[in-house]
Formats: structure tokens, C-alpha cells, sequence
């Protein structure tokens, strides 16, 4: 469960934990749940809170509560009463007892035809999550059959607001006088809450509501991964069904996500505009980059030839060329790399390491100096290449740039390549780092030295030493008592004052 799923669990396990002690919604009172997670969560506690003594009907003031009662009855009963809260409702209209269904599907339906846009646009998040239950698949379909019938529109004095941050409700907002009133599918694509956006997108793909330019805009100012491709997909079948569309292949090539802007490149193809790849060689994303050359060769053209002039022009230099010239680059480039380390910008000299590892030159001497790299993206690239090399560098040399002095990132690059060594230097830098004015440090120290522990084998460290055994006895509360005796019998390690172990 995500972050923002388990805060809305919470918010609905405490409004049910409030009317269970008799408080009350609203101003004052307690919150109501309002985003899907909270009714869903609501629902559970409110059973959870009841025992096998909890009075019936008339025990329960609140309908919200006899909603959610464990008895059958009760919450048959509370359906038939006035103005359910519609949210309870749908969740009735998965329950587990087919007369509670079946009311609580009469009401849901009376209430679509009644006030249909307010109906679909506040509990489509939360039928979309119900959708998964054994009986949640009937209110997902009447949704579905609702929004794919001539959309009905939200009143004329309201418009959806901009989309919610995700995971909170996007609430609807009033438009100023003479603007058009939104549809209800406008809103849910709209939505703050993700699956609802995905949901809306795929109903207007399979309506056919837009045509090439619209997908392919839509698509470029998509945020959602997911939804996305939904609407670059829609936008490159319509181009290879009906031809290209320059305007519809421009809004792709600026999209935000990788996935989008790829299927621009690829669309220049059949558009015959594959001179424009060479612009793509340079892209942030390394799948777009893959398909710029990718169109380079379809055009007969040599990539490797293209990315190696943007790497030697300094005024078409930048630290994704680099990476993209590393990415078809052979090892007798890797002096031009080398010569990329003296570049006054961090990121063009980080990427530079990372391409000198990816050709597989790895330059001890030549990358010992960039751990104290004033930036720390070339600390941490350097710290990812000495790794593999680690045994090679002074111990005492490595210890130094762990002090605390250093720079945090300098710090957090030697203690990569000290953990690498392992063996009791590296139990050594963990231990003396469980104790750092750095949490982060501390936190990833801690890590490390629990990973010691495995019930299949002893760790690699030297058996029954004693400074191995000093260490571990400056770590022993990370540990249980059965634990740390476990893995002392692995090292052959005794405990203070008894004797040796197996011996």
C-alpha cells in the first residue's frame, strides 16, 4: 500500500473510530471521509468495531453505522431509509448477501438517473476500486454503460477545477458567466485520482471523440505514465491509418514523458522527416535517444559518426550527448571520455565516469580524485566505478574521506566504496558510522551491518577474530539476543568472558 492509500486508510478508520464513541459529522465533529481508500477503510473498521453484543437497528443512531453492521438485516434496514450516503451504498452494491445487493443496487440506480453527472463524478473513484470484488463488477458496468451514453453535463454554473495533486479529490469549481458547461467524462479525465483518469481516457478512445491532433496533444502534456500511452498509442494508429499529421508528430516530439516522445521519432519515419532524428541523439531519455538512432540507420545514416561531433562541438556539449555518445561509443573512445573529466560542468564530467564504466576502462588513478569532486553527482559515479575496483585503493586512504569533516556527498561515496571492499574494513567503516551526526549515513550503516545476518551462511568476514568480535559487540543492539548468538557461533566468535566456541 502506497503512501497516500494508507493515509486515506487512516482518515477512514478514524472517522469510523469517532462515530463508534458516539461523535457526530461535521463542523466541530468528526471528518467525514471523502477520497475512495477512506470509505473502503471506513466500512472495515466500522465492523471491526462491533461484538457479538452490539445492539441492532435501534442500538445504531448513525446510518452510516448500520451501513456497515455485521448483520445482514441492519444493513438491508438502513438501505430502505432516507438519503443514504452514496458512497456506503456502492459498497453495499458488492456485499456478500444478495438481498443487501439487491437494494443497495436499486438505490445506486435510482440515484445515477436521478442526479447523473454528481453521481458519476463523485463515486467513479470509488466503483473503479470495487470493480475487483467478486459482486463489484455490476456497479462498474452501469458507470460504464453511463458514461459511454450521450454524456450528460455537469450544471452550468459549475466546470472541474484543475486537476487534484494525485492521490486527493479534484473538487469542481465555478466557471465564470458564458463559458460552456464540461461534461461529466471531461471531469473524470481530468481527475486527481489516477485509475479514474485512465478509466475516463480508455471510454473516450473507444467513443472516438478525438481526432489525431487532439490525441497526440493530449498525450504530450500527460503526466501519468499509464494514461499516456493510452493516448499516444490512440495518436499513432491514427496517424498510420490516416497518414501523417505534422502538428500531430510536433505535439509527441515535445512530450513530457519518454514513452510519448519515442513514438514521435518514430512517427518521422513515414512522415519522411528523418533528417530531424539527429536532434533526438541529445534526449534526456535514453529510450528516445535508442530510437533517434534507430531512424538515423533506417536513413542510411551513421549515429555513432553524429553523437561523437555533438560530443567535440563545446557549443552542442551537454551531459545527455555524453551518455548518448557512450551508448554506441567503442573503448578506443574512451580517451575522449577522459578528456570530458576536465569539463567544468558536474553533470558533463559525471556522465563522462558513467561512460568510461559502460566501455569498461575503469582508470583507478584517473577516478581516485573525483570521490573529492565538488560535485556530487561525479562523487557518486566515481564511488559506482571504484566499487568495482575496490580492493585496489588504500584502506587508510578511504577511511579519511568517511571523517567527519568531509563533504556529506564525499562521505557518502567512500563509505559505497568501503562497503564494497567488505571484510572487517568495511564492518569497520559501518560500526564507526552507526554513531554519525548524519542520519542518512547512520540509517544506510545500520542497514548494512543487519545485512550481515543470514540464517544460510556466515557472512564474508574472517572467522574467530577479534576485532570482528569487538565490532559486533558495538552493534549489538541492532540485533536480538538470539541473532547476534547465531551469528556468533557462524564467526566462531565467543561471547565476553566464556571460552572459545566449538573448540
Amino acid at each position: 500500500m502506497g503512501a497516500v492509500a494508507r493515509r486515506q486508510s487512516e482518515e477512514g478508520r478514524a472517522a469510523a473510530a469517532g462515530l463508534l464513541r458516539g461523535g457526530r459529522f461535521g463542523i466541530g465533529g468528526i471528518a467525514r471521509p471523502v477520497l475512495p481508500a477512506a470509505w473502503i477503510a471506513f466500512d472495515a473498521e466500522i465492523r471491526r468495531g462491533h461484538r457479538p453484543w452490539f445492539p441492532g437497528p435501534r442500538g445504531a443512531a448513525r446510518i452510516e453505522v448500520r451501513l456497515c453492521h455485521p448483520d445482514g438485516r441492519v444493513r438491508e434496514a438502513a438501505l430502505q431509509g432516507p438519503k443514504p450516503p452514496l458512497p456506503l451504498v456502492a459498497i453495499r452494491c458488492a456485499d456478500w448477501v444478495p438481498a443487501v445487493r439487491e437494494s443497495a443496487r436499486r438505490v445506486l440506480a435510482e440515484a445515477l438517473a436521478a442526479r447523473p453527472a454528481d453521481t458519476l463524478t463523485g463515486l467513479t473513484p470509488l466503483v473503479l476500486r470495487l470493480g475487483g470484488r467478486e459482486q463489484g463488477a455490476w456497479a462498474l458496468e452501469l458507470f460504464e454503460t453511463a458514461l459511454r451514453a450521450p454524456e450528460p453535463v455537469l450544471a452550468p454554473y459549475w466546470r472541474p477545477a484543475r486537476p487534484a495533486r494525485w492521490g486527493r479529490a479534484a473538487k469542481p469549481a465555478r466557471t465564470m458567466t458564458g463559458e460552456e458547461p464540461d461534461t461529466v467524462l471531461g471531469w473524470l479525465r481530468r481527475s486527481g485520482d489516477l485509475p479514474t483518469r485512465n478509466f475516463a481516457t480508455r471510454i473516450t478512445l473507444g467513443a472516438g471523440l478525438f481526432g489525431v491532433r487532439e490525441l497526440a496533444r493530449r498525450a504530450g502534456q500527460e503526466q501519468d505514465p499509464a494514461t499516456a500511452r493510452l493516448w499516444a498509442d490512440a495518436a499513432l494508429a491514427a496517424l498510420a491509418a490516416d497518414g501523417p499529421d505534422d502538428e500531430a508528430i510536433d505535439s509527441l516530439l515535445r512530450g513530457h514523458l519518454p514513452m510519448v516522445r519515442a513514438g514521435g521519432v518514430t512517427a518521422l519515419r513515414r512522415a519522411g522527416r528523418h533528417a530531424e532524428a539527429a536532434e533526438h541523439l541529445a534526449d534526456r531519455s535514453g529510450l528516445v535517444r535508442a530510437c533517434a538512432r534507430w531512424l538515423v540507420r533506417q536513413d542510411g545514416g551513421d549515429p555513432y559518426a553524429l553523437c561523437r561531433a555533438l560530443v567535440e562541438d563545446p557549443a552542442r556539449l551537454t551531459a545527455h550527448a555524453v551518455t548518448g555518445f557512450a551508448e554506441c561509443a567503442r573503448r578506443a573512445d574512451a580517451p575522449l571520455l577522459r578528456a570530458l573529466l576536465d569539463h567544468p560542468a558536474g553533470a558533463v564530467r559525471a556522465a563522462a565516469v558513467a561512460g568510461l564504466r559502460a566501455l569498461d576502462t575503469t582508470d583507478t588513478d584517473l577516478l581516485r580524485p573525483l570521490l573529492d569532486d565538488p560535485s556530487a553527482a561525479v562523487a557518486r559515479e566515481a564511488s559506482v566505478s571504484l566499487a568495482q575496483v575496490a580492493a585496489r585503493l588504500p584502506a587508510e586512504w578511504l577511511l579519511e574521506r568517511i571523517a567527519p569533516g568531509r563533504p556529506a556527498h564525499t562521505r557518502r561515496a567512500a563509505y559505497r566504496v568501503l562497503h564494497a571492499r567488505g571484510g572487517v574494513l568495511g564492518l569497520r567503516a559501518s560500526v564507526e558510522l552507526l554513531t554519525d551526526a548524519d542520519p542518512g549515513l547512520r540509517r544506510l550503516a545500520a542497514q548494512r551491518v543487519q545485512s550481515l545476518w543470514s540464517p544460510y551462511g556466515p557472512p564474508a568476514l574472517p572467522l574467530r577474530d577479534p576485532e570482528v568480535g569487538a565490532l559486533l559487540e558495538r552493534c549489538t543492539e541492532l540485533f536480538g539476543d538470539h541473532v547476534m548468538g547465531r551469528l556468533r557461533s557462524q564467526l566462531g566468535i565467543p561471547r565476553a568472558g566464556s571460552g572459545p566456541i566449538g573448540y
